[in-house]
């Protein structure tokens, strides 16, 4: 008899907000070929000799500003979003993994194996595709089963950025909050990704795209950007850049915004921090007058909406 499981990945938080733990976090995060695409032997250097060195305390402190007593908000939502998955599915074992803080991707792929699962859907947290955050989450499934005797059916969901309930949801929330205050435009900040991965075929750009366009043609005739978030080191990224765009965006007239972040669909450091405090600064110092940010879905049973179909289409 068949035994089916879910699990569904995200990218992972450090166990604590201090400096140790930050730099294991940050030295298999950084570590990663598919997420630094860069020869190894220029970038390990600057990776041990500068960023491990200097970054994992600074890094530490803004962690600190956001953690919670149960832990960092990316782990407590994803604990909230796999339980409220399990209560869908009663009949599957349902479990979440990290690519790069426990528990990793072997760890519960070894459980599921261990508990008899012959039947197992993977569920990156990521609705646009890119070679940085799904394909390692892939990479690591194809490396357990490598030499495996038994392996399961898998059902591997790519993306939904284009799934419908994904669009709907995303404009009802941006249609709650404009009718509550007039709005010069709406901002959508996605990550960003260096302009070379795009030039090798990374498709997320075009994800990036077509998820606002959905989103807007519900919304309707609403002034938007999309714009792209954290970039890190000195290659050329994605722009523009959502920091330089909010510092801009008063002089242009656009004093009151809303901002969401669809990229994600749990606050974290990039969320809370990034865009709720630092990037509010530059905008009200800039002249702005009302910055709204709509949270990713978090604890709301929406995301498990999505999620239940992402399967049950499979």
């Amino acid at each position: 008899m068949s035994k089916k499981g879910i699990i569904i990945v995200n990218l992972g938080t450090p166990d604590k907000p201090e400096t140790k733990e930050v730099r294991a976090y940050l030295k298999r995060f950084l570590g990663d070929k598919r997420v630094i695409d860069t020869n190894r032997l220029i970038w390990l250097p600057v990776l041990y000799g500068i960023i491990l060195r200097t970054r994992p305390k600074k890094s530490a402190a803004l962690y600190q500003q956001i953690w919670q007593e149960a832990g960092s908000p990316l782990l407590i939502f994803t604990r909230s979003q796999t339980d409220q998955l399990q209560a869908r599915f009663p009949d599957r074992i349902v479990r979440y993994a990290m690519s790069y803080s426990k528990p990793l991707i072997p760890e519960v792929l070894k459980e599921m194996h261990d508990l008899g699962v012959t039947d197992l859907t993977i569920i990156p947290l990521y609705p646009q595709y890119s070679t940085t955050t799904t394909a390692p989450i892939f990479d690591e499934v194809a490396k357990f089963y490598l030499k495996a005797q038994a392996i399961p059916t898998l059902h591997f969901i790519q993306s939904f950025y284009d799934e419908p309930l994904y669009i709907e949801a995303l404009a009802n929330l941006i249609k709650q909050a404009l009718s509550k205050k007039k709005i010069d435009k709406i901002v959508f900040s996605y990550h960003g990704i260096p302009v070379s991965y795009i030039e090798k075929g990374d498709h997320y750009l075009e994800h990036c795209e077509q998820t606002t366009q959905a989103v807007m043609k519900l919304v309707g005739d609403v002034p938007f950007i999309s714009t792209f978030q954290s970039k890190f080191g000195p290659a050329e990224w994605l722009t523009p850049a959502t920091d330089q765009t909010l510092k801009e965006l008063p002089k242009q007239g656009a004093k009151n915004i809303l901002i969401l972040t669809p990229g994600f669909v749990s606050d974290c450091l990039e969320t809370v921090e990034e865009i709720e405090e630092e990037n509010y600064g530059y905008f009200m110092a800039h002249g702005g007058e009302y910055f709204h940010y709509i949270h990713p879905f978090n604890a709301d049973p929406t995301l498990a909406d999505i999620l239940e179909k992402l399967v049950k289409q499979r």
